[in-house]
């Protein structure tokens, strides 16, 4: 056995180091800021500092608190408003944001201990989608659409930086109106292809005739440039031959020896013709060939 002593001195060892573990249990120093998060250190309440990624000691009488810049998320359903020509219309978006690293201080002690503004978020982005839809007219809220998603965006940005929050971008989806004002745009659109569809089949029409004009004038120009030259060769044909004869009634007024050089040449033409024989009968008048009798 142990002297009594001894075991006194034991005794008052495991008191002291669970007195210690303890201490540590409850005033332990050490604590630890994720990757994406800010430390915020409040002294009874207080917020005294903000603290970087990384391990972080603190004394007992001060609280660090886990607070998130990460991108956070806040889904808005069925946001609803209404165009310049009281069209209503609803639409969906899915916001991204996240605390500005400088306003983490302010937002935590306005609005959030943990970076979570989904809410606010939510109603700012339901005032500002109405009040950019009730700038357009239906027709151009739909024409418009970039423009529409541009102006939501741009007064986001400038409205949530009163919370600290800056916007990383916007997702526009279902953006929709009333059933029967739809119909009646899917009506327009019908009529209006319909009228294109009769136009270009007008258009279409209309070439087709000009193309069988233009074919029916070529084709006339053709025949009347052939008639002509026809006529021109006809005309020159004519004038040469009268020209010939012309020459050849001053060369037989001329002379008589054109004239019987002619007749020999009738004569020759004639006896190339001839095939050698006589005519079995002959009546008064008929030519006897290569009979010439001199008087």
């Amino acid at each position: 056995m142990l002297p009594a002593q001894s075991a006194s001195n034991l005794l008052k060892y495991a008191v002291v180091a669970a007195a210690i573990v303890l201490a540590l249990v409850f005033a332990w120093p050490f604590y630890t800021v994720p990757t994406g998060f800010r430390g915020v250190v409040t002294t009874f309440g207080k917020i005294t500092n903000v603290e970087d990624e990384g391990l972080v000691i603190l004394p007992p009488w001060r609280k660090l608190s886990v607070f998130s810049i990460r991108a956070e998320q806040a889904d808005i359903e069925s946001a609803e408003g209404s165009t310049s020509d009281t069209q209503p219309v609803k639409v969906s978006l899915t916001v991204r944001y996240s605390i500005a690293t400088d306003r983490v201080s302010e937002v935590y002690e306005k609005y959030s201990h943990n970076g979570d503004l989904s809410s606010y978020v939510q109603t700012a982005t339901q005032e500002i989608f109405k009040a950019v839809t009730a700038k357009y007219s239906a027709p151009d809220l739909i024409a418009q659409r970039a423009k529409v998603s541009s102006d939501i965006n741009t007064a986001l940005r400038e409205k949530l930086t009163l919370y600290g929050a800056s916007v990383i971008n916007i997702d526009m989806r279902s953006f929709a109106f009333s059933p029967s004002y739809m119909n009646a745009i899917n009506e327009k659109v019908t009529q209006e292809q319909l009228r294109l569809g009769a136009e270009n089949k007008l258009k279409t029409v209309e070439a087709e005739q000009k193309q069988k004009v233009a074919i029916a004038e070529a084709e006339a120009n053709a025949l009347r440039a052939q008639a002509d030259g026809e006529a021109y060769a006809t005309l020159k044909a004519a004038t040469a031959q009268a020209d010939a004869l012309k020459v050849q009634n001053a060369a037989l007024s001329q002379s008589k020896e054109v004239l019987e050089l002619r007749r020999i040449e009738v004569e020759q033409t004639k006896a190339s013709k001839w095939n050698g024989a006589l005519p079995t009968s002959i009546y008064a008048g008929a030519p006897i060939p290569f009979l010439h009798i001199e008087k």
